[in-house]
């Protein structure tokens, strides 16, 4: 190799060692988070990453009520109008799996909390729920009061635990075929709410329910659903006028008026108080096929009461049947929903539900005179009630409703003078 060429290597060389070296081709800047979204819609204001991870509903519902009694002279209530239900509430999700819901009622001027909770939903088969709820045992108990056909719920509910504070594990199954629910909680009387624990002990609450043709198209029984509750606890009660120191609470009609209630004197006298198990059954089940709905469920409550050395285990019943039908619209367990809705330029649209219903209720014949005044509460309860409903959309309806009630007992000479109530109601649901 001659002299020029090795020094021309040796140049090349050393400029390789020191030249700096390629720049690395250019990336693509990152693309900035999709802003979050902001949505009006008839499911109320909606607040939501891109990713929906975080969420924040904001909702409410109206209700506005008319009630009126006639030819019932023994009434202890009156004509009237009322804000029956007030409730703006707010349902969230945060990092995709935590769910909550805060909902109080400021209606019949008695504000409270509803419902007050948090949801854990890491799948869809197993979910956790803490806070405040409803009770998982009664069928219509658990129909959205915005979405029952009449409006008060039936005599079921007078035995039946309401909303309660505890824990619940509860999830669906198969696309919802089957849906379970555990729950223990403080342990509610027949027909109330009650935050607080007063005897130390707690109800478990079990609920099974199946849809075993949800989803099939081609089936006839895709809307029947099955299933049955049942609850067990140890409830204690103190002689108090307060219901809830007594763990007992009075029985209701559909106008509202109180029917039964246990014998109370307060700290003054002998008062009723429960003492022992309280175990709830409840079969229930309903069926909707397009425009025809029946829903059935029947409730045994028995529990064991007390005043002073008398001791007792009382079992009341109580049931409902009802059968509707939607003109303009098809049938469901969340309300009529119309084919399309109200427009009040053509005045066409919109869907009416017509619904009849049957219901009963037994209080224990060996609730008297003991433990209950046969004078002042009703043994026997029996009641049918016509309702329409016209759902304008699927959040503004107009129902008018009337019941008509007949008692055994309840009276100082024979029994109680029929209920016949006429109510209506204008609701608006977001």
């Amino acid at each position: 190799m001659s002299a020029f060429s090795a020094a021309h290597l040796a140049t090349l060389g050393v400029l390789l060692l020191v030249a700096p070296p390629a720049r690395a081709q250019a990336t693509e800047p990152e693309k900035p988070p999709e802003p979050p979204s902001v949505q009006l819609s008839e499911e109320g204001y909606i607040f939501s990453t891109a990713d929906k991870a975080f969420v924040l509903k904001i909702r409410g519902q109206l209700q506005g009520d008319g009630r009126f009694y006639v030819a019932d002279s023994d009434r202890s209530a009156n004509n009237t109008f009322l804000i029956r239900r007030l409730r703006p509430f707010l349902d969230g999700t945060l990092f995709g799996f935590v769910d909550f819901r805060l909902m109080p009622d400021f209606g019949v001027n008695q504000p409270l909390i509803q419902d007050a909770y948090i949801d854990l939903r890491p799948v869809e088969w197993l979910r956790l729920r803490a806070g405040r709820f409803k009770t998982p045992f009664g069928l219509e108990l658990l129909q959205a009061n915005t979405d029952v056909p009449f409006i008060e719920r039936s005599l079921t509910f007078d035995l039946v635990p309401i909303r309660d504070a505890g824990l619940q594990l509860y999830g669906d199954i198969a696309g919802g075929r089957l849906s379970y629910a555990f729950a223990v909680v403080n342990g509610d009387p027949d027909g109330a709410s009650i935050d607080v624990n007063t005897d130390d002990s707690f109800d478990l609450v079990a609920r099974v329910f199946a849809q075993p043709f949800k989803g099939d198209p081609d089936s006839a029984l895709q809307g029947l659903g099955l299933g049955v509750a049942v609850s067990r606890g140890l409830q204690f009660g103190t002689p108090s006028a307060n219901t809830s120191t007594t763990a007992l609470a009075p029985q209701r009609s559909t106008g509202q008026e109180i029917i039964f209630s246990f014998l109370n004197n307060g700290t003054t006298g002998p008062t009723v108080v429960a003492d022992g198990e309280h175990v709830r059954l409840s079969p229930q089940g309903y069926f909707y096929w397009g425009p025809v709905g029946l829903l059935a469920e029947y409730v045994l409550s028995s529990q064991e009461v007390s005043i002073g050395d008398q001791r007792a285990r009382l079992r009341h019943h109580a049931w409902q049947a009802y059968a509707s039908y939607v003109l303009g619209g098809d049938a469901s367990f969340t309300g009529p929903k119309p084919h399309r809705p109200f427009n009040p330029k053509t005045g066409k649209g919109g869907a009416l539900e017509i619904s009849v219903r049957y219901q009963g209720l037994d209080m224990d014949d060996d609730a008297f005179p003991v433990f209950a005044d046969p004078t002042r509460s009703v043994s026997q309860a029996r009641g049918f009630g016509v309702a329409t409903l016209f759902a304008f959309n699927r959040r503004v309806r107009f129902a008018l409703n009337y019941h008509h009630t007949d008692y055994v007992g309840g009276a100082v000479e024979g029994d109680r003078e029929a209920e016949n109530v006429v109510m209506s109601r204008f609701q608006v649901a977001f």
